[in-house]
């Protein structure tokens, strides 16, 4: 029974984490407090290699302050080039704009949702399904191995005069 909560917990979280992508900002200035994505400039990795490593495609977090000269994020995750990902725990980091390339805001994806709302509820349908079967007719129908009866013949035994 554990083992099909933790099944349904699982699922639960990749249905509320796995439904969000980043879309590139159009037009207006996002809200202070949006979640986004911030890919960084050849010039920002260079710059931010020491503080942040040298390796950083891309800084995730909550959009603090922005003006003309710099972006602050409290930051979750950081990307790394060669797919790596650190997270982070909401440190406050400085970006100059020069080491921005571009923002992208992290949306729902209606897709996405809908393919993991099917997803969760069928595997919560198949655990429920197979616990109540498994409740009802035990191991399919089989006796336990210690329960067996097994047919044995007898042999002639043949004792030398």
């Amino acid at each position: 029974m554990a083992r099909s909560q933790a099944v349904v917990i699982a699922v639960l979280w990749l249905t509320i984490t796995g439904c969000y992508t980043l879309q590139p900002v159009v037009g207006n200035p996002l809200p202070l407090g949006t979640q986004v994505g911030i890919d960084i400039t050849d010039a920002g990795r260079v710059a931010l290699g020491g503080s942040m490593g040298p390796e950083i495609i891309q800084v995730e977090g909550r959009l603090i302050s922005r003006d003309s000269a710099e972006v602050v994020l409290a930051v979750s995750m950081i990307h790394l080039l060669r797919g790596g990902e650190q997270v982070w725990a909401g440190e406050r980091v400085r970006l100059k704009t020069e080491y921005v390339a571009s923002i992208k805001q992290r949306t729902l994806s209606k897709g996405r949702t809908a393919a993991m709302v099917v997803a969760s509820v069928g595997v919560v349908a198949l655990i429920v399904r197979s616990s109540i079967i498994g409740s009802l007719f035990g191991d399919e129908g089989r006796l336990p191995v210690d329960t067996i009866q097994t047919s044995r013949i007898p042999q002639a035994i043949r004792i030398p005069h």
